[in-house]
């Protein structure tokens, strides 16, 4: 089934467009948003002076002394997003929250309201400039990455047209840094380092394949680059009593008993899909004050909600209409009904919990439980039987891990903080051996293929051997030169480390990485 045509309205740089708007700061002053100690955001005049996203503090107003720093806050852009999302639904009702500056709605109400796609883009980004008082993109394509991107450009793709308008595009589109997922920037790197360098050269690779050697995570990125939807549009609907309702008395019109709120309702909706193996991935937020008025907004979600993902997005949302209704342009009273549907489930293994305590997620109990069950295995096998890794510095794979029994000091075997300069860049390969085991590199004669003191290869690789078979290099990335403890003549290590991508006659693909040491190649270690 083909992704929905979707209308994308983008408001660029809205963090810093909220948090300028809140502290009404002239737009000619530079300004960012700092998020762990980092430029999450900046405005176009930021960025005119050479500040960047990603940028530490201090490194940023080096670059411009009169930046304006702003602290990240979701609830505050949540809160001064409403008006925007409320004027792009006066004009196109149904419309879906994506995040804090992204609103999406089928395109096809609109477009045919207004005649063309063009005329409905232009429409709404005078209709949030006139109600809202600030400044929005739109795009039009196929499903809500391709209509996202099309917005970042002010584009209409046909529909049909998707595919091809994402193929030239880079891999690094599929790491958004509004969505600020570290699993989609380590795969960004992958791709780059593997010579997938665009959309379409990723999409070309067989899901098969991305399945198998990258995992879920990159199956759902390679559907983005081929143009379809992380997960096919069909869901089962859900049943009406999977709704909780919470009746508010007295009824709220302040953000902290909107916050308390919130969270009640929340883990009572959780507790409730999970009680039938479901969770929920469109989350409908529904309120009616005391003077009957009924409000209503629908949030969509990348990942199946947690109880603290439902609650930051009702406990958003109700600042975002209380602040209207202190502003004289919400509700004219209190909420005193709350009521959250589920608009769209998936079966809860789509929410992995994991078994440690991880973001979001209160563990606590299966933390424990899990630590009794380690110390139990310990006290019938030994100390050693039950090994936790520490992540540590270095440059190689092998030597940043270091195992340490169970319930000892994690204590790494080098400090990570620590500059290493030559590391190899991750991710790291996920089979990783203890002592590199010797291959193959062969140019296209069937001689060995030779690194040069410059850390270059003399010819290209085209063949590579490994436990008896062969494969075809399509791919490479490197040589990175290694030159380690050159103060220690007994433990010195001069050589090059090389990613290859090699390809067998049954045609399955295999990332490895090598190492040249002592005039031979050897594996330290294999993606898949």
């Amino acid at each position: 089934m083909n992704p929905l045509y979707t209308l994308a309205v983008w408001c660029p740089d809205w963090p810093v467009v909220a948090a300028s708007a809140e502290a009404s700061l002239p737009p000619h002053v530079p300004a960012a948003v700092m998020g762990s100690g980092e430029v999450v955001a900046c405005s176009a005049v930021a960025r005119a002076e050479g500040v960047r996203r990603g940028m530490r503090r201090r490194a940023a107003q080096g670059q411009c002394p009169e930046l304006a720093v702003f602290e990240y806050d979701e609830v505050r852009d949540a809160r001064l997003f409403e008006p925007v999302a409320a004027a792009v639904e006066e004009l196109a009702p149904g419309i879906e929250v994506v995040r804090p500056g992204l609103v999406v709605v089928a395109a096809q109400g609109p477009v045919g309201y207004f005649g063309s796609a063009e005329s409905a883009a232009e429409r709404v980004v005078d209709h949030i400039a006139v109600r809202a008082g600030v400044e929005a993109q739109v795009g039009l394509a196929d499903g809500l990455f391709a209509s996202t991107l099309a917005a970042h450009r002010g584009l209409v793709v046909p529909p049909g047209r998707t595919r091809e308008f994402l193929a030239p595009l880079g891999v690094h589109e599929l790491d958004q840094p509004a969505e600020r997922r570290e699993d989609r920037a380590a795969l960004v790197d992958l791709l780059r380092r593997l010579g997938l360098r665009t959309l379409g050269a990723f999409a070309a690779v067989p899901e098969r394949d991305v399945a198998t050697r990258f995992g879920r995570a990159a199956v759902l990125a390679h559907r983005l680059a081929a143009g379809l939807e992380e997960r096919p549009r069909s869901r089962r609907r859900p049943p009406p009593e999977l709704s909780v309702t919470r009746e508010l008395d007295p009824p709220i019109d302040r953000v902290d008993a909107a916050a308390f709120a919130a969270k009640g309702l929340a883990e009572r909706l959780h507790a409730g899909l999970a009680d039938r193996g479901l969770a929920c991935t469109r989350l409908g937020i529904r309120a009616t004050t005391e003077n009957g008025e009924e409000l209503h907004r629908l949030w969509r979600c990348a990942e199946p909600l947690t109880p603290q993902g439902i609650a930051d997005r009702v406990r958003w949302q109700l600042d975002g209409w209380l602040t209207r209704a202190h502003l004289g342009a919400g509700p004219t009273a209190g909420i005193h009904l709350l009521r959250l549907d589920p608009e769209e489930v998936v079966d809860a293994t789509a929410l992995q919990l994991g078994l440690w305590p991880g973001a979001g997620q209160d563990q606590g109990e299966a933390a424990e439980r899990a630590a009794r069950a380690m110390v139990h295995v310990q006290g019938l096998l030994g100390p050693d039987a039950v090994l936790t890794p520490v992540l540590g510095g270095g440059r190689g794979p092998v030597e940043r891990v270091r195992l340490v029994p169970w319930g000892d000091e994690r204590t790494p075997a080098a400090d990570a903080e620590q500059p290493w300069p030559g590391q190899l860049p991750g991710p790291s390969p996920a089979t990783v051996f203890a002592e590199p085991e010797p291959v193959a590199l062969l140019d296209s004669s069937g001689a060995d293929v030779v690194v040069t003191g410059y850390a270059e290869l003399v010819v290209r690789p085209h063949r590579i051997v490994h436990g008896g078979r062969a494969r075809q290099v399509v791919a490479w990335s490197g040589p990175w030169p290694v030159d380690e403890r050159w103060w220690d003549a007994e433990t010195a290590m001069r050589g090059a480390r090389l990613q290859v991508l090699g390809t067998a006659a049954d045609g399955e693909e295999l990332a490895f990485l090598l190492i040249r040491a002592g005039g031979k190649w050897a594996v330290e270690g294999v993606y898949d």
